[in-house]
């Protein structure tokens, strides 16, 4: 090629983004018009009785000779807590609406046995109960999401339950809690009526099910300073029609209403995807996959805005996350997997999506919080690791209860695969409690840094610090051999001699700073 000709078309190369010389992102953040506050309880937490997600993943029963406190192991509730846990949702999941409360409370050694017929068929011992899961929950300082039996239960059995937690009055429910060895009430902040009703709740339909909801909230009673806050049971994916007739027919009865979505690599359940030893195309299409709850929350919202201008009810996103082939050797039915440096990217990014319709997405719940889907712990009898998605949790804690702020993006470049593109650069920023101005950025490109140039009109930005957690390979994972491959490591970056700011973004990258 001629020489002045090749200098020509990389420069025109240069200019249309295609290398690293490109101009940089430009990101804005407007101080002027704080948004709503992003609830803390958007990074919340989801504990099913499945697999090992209790049961040896947290709870190990006082006996054991690994370290615990009533049961619980001291050295996950200890990095829990690190993490600043503000919700857990119990006891499920699909297991809600086959658990009867009353089978979970009194001495242990005189609970029923039972089968556990939605995951792995295995014997459930009931060890884990209401009293357990408060005790969690208080050892963790977070607040509580009892799930209610609708599928196999009925409106007295929810109503009991609330009485048996809540009631402060000589009741024989109350006493009988007493008796169990709790005193005063338990807080239960958040009570669900059903679970997937659309499915392993039940198969019902939006208008069955509302009928239902109805029925049983009227009964729910507890003194008006300890009543939780009702959910009701959504739809999931692209379907509409859940918060449609809820929001219409059960408005003032509702805190706010479920929606689930799963990340899947291939979108086929039959075969999800590998959650290691995956190429880029399943890079990709991940990432590409977990983006499109952008328009499924779009969608509801819209549902909302027309039947609750108020905004009264929230839209509870309670569970989420990657779903992958479960690891070969393991119970089918425990859905244990491994975690990468792709699930935090992929937590990271919905993070930064919920934050953007923080007025309506008021809780999030990933599941799993130990052992099961997209955990944050793994454990192997007394060894224990943290996941990259542990990480992207612990880095984004000062965004809970922080106050969101209006972010643009400008000169956004696309990461293209196979004929595809999603936005190389997502961005979320917030004033949290602490007063601090604080910016996430993800990197979904892996194979090319990015610059962002960072602009907050009427501040004069002197650095930035934070932190980063990429790796060299698109499944680096912590193995109980090597618990420590992926971390987050300290992350810096100064204002230039002109005064303006540019990060510099590792490829397949999640940076949380402080602006300062």
């Amino acid at each position: 090629m001629n020489p002045i000709k090749h200098a020509v078309a990389t420069l025109c190369l240069i200019a249309a983004g295609g290398y690293a010389y490109a101009a940089p992102v430009s990101v804005t953040i407007d101080t002027t018009r704080p948004g709503p506050v992003i609830n803390k309880n958007v990074y919340g937490q989801f504990a099913e009785h499945l697999g090992t997600g209790i049961y040896e993943g947290m709870y190990v029963g006082p006996k054991s000779k690994i370290p615990n406190t009533r049961g619980w192991r001291n050295d996950v509730i200890g990095a829990l807590k690190e993490m600043h846990v503000p919700l857990v949702r119990w006891p499920g999941g699909c297991f809600a609406d086959e658990y009867h409360w009353r089978d979970g409370i009194g001495a242990r050694e005189k609970r029923p046995v039972k089968v556990n017929t939605n995951w792995g068929g295995v014997e459930e011992s009931n060890a884990v109960g209401t009293h357990e899961f408060f005790d969690l929950a208080e050892q963790l300082g977070a607040d509580t999401y009892v799930n209610g039996n609708l599928g196999t239960g009925s409106a007295q059995e929810m109503s009991e339950w609330v009485e048996y937690m809540t009631s402060d009055s000589k009741s024989t429910l109350a006493e009988l809690r007493r008796k169990n060895g709790r005193d005063k009430p338990f807080k239960v902040d958040f009570f669900a009526i059903g679970n997937e009703a659309w499915g392993c709740g039940g198969n019902m339909t939006p208008r069955y099910y509302t009928d239902l909801y109805k029925q049983t909230e009227t009964f729910l009673r507890a003194p008006k300073h300890l009543r939780p806050q009702i959910i009701a049971s959504g739809g999931n994916d692209y379907d509409t029609t859940w918060t449609d007739m809820i929001s219409r027919e059960a408005k003032k009865q509702t805190y706010g209403i479920s929606f689930h979505y799963y990340t899947i690599p291939t979108g086929k359940w039959e075969v999800k995807g590998a959650a290691t030893g995956f190429k880029e195309a399943e890079w990709f299409s991940t990432l590409s996959n977990t983006l499109k709850i952008d328009s499924m929350i779009k969608k509801n919202v819209e549902v909302l805005d027309r039947n609750d201008p108020e905004k009264k009810i929230g839209f509870l996103v309670d569970e989420w996350g990657t779903w992958y082939d479960v690891e070969k050797g393991t119970n089918a039915g425990f859905l244990y997997q491994q975690n990468t440096l792709r699930d935090a990217v992929v937590a990271a990014l919905n993070f930064n999506i919920f934050h953007e319709h923080a007025d309506r997405v008021r809780m999030t719940n990933i599941a799993q919080m130990v052992n099961v889907l997209q955990a944050m712990i793994l454990t192997d009898k007394d060894k224990m690791l943290l996941t990259p998605t542990y990480h992207a949790y612990h880095m984004y804690v000062p965004f809970q209860d922080a106050t969101s702020l209006p972010i643009t993006l400008k000169d956004n470049p696309q990461y293209s695969y196979n004929g595809s593109s999603i936005p190389e650069i997502s961005a979320s920023a917030a004033r949290a409690k602490d007063g601090k101005l604080y910016l996430a950025l993800v990197n979904t490109n892996p194979n090319q840094e990015a610059e962002v140039a960072v602009d907050v009109p009427g501040v004069a930005i002197k650095s930035v610090k934070g932190r980063v957690l990429t790796a060299p390979a698109l499944d680096t994972h912590n193995t109980f051999q090597a618990p420590d491959t992926i971390k987050p490591v300290p992350f810096s970056a100064s204002a230039g001699a002109d005064g303006k700011l540019t990060i510099k973004i590792p490829s397949k990258a999640v940076i949380v700073v402080a602006v300062e």
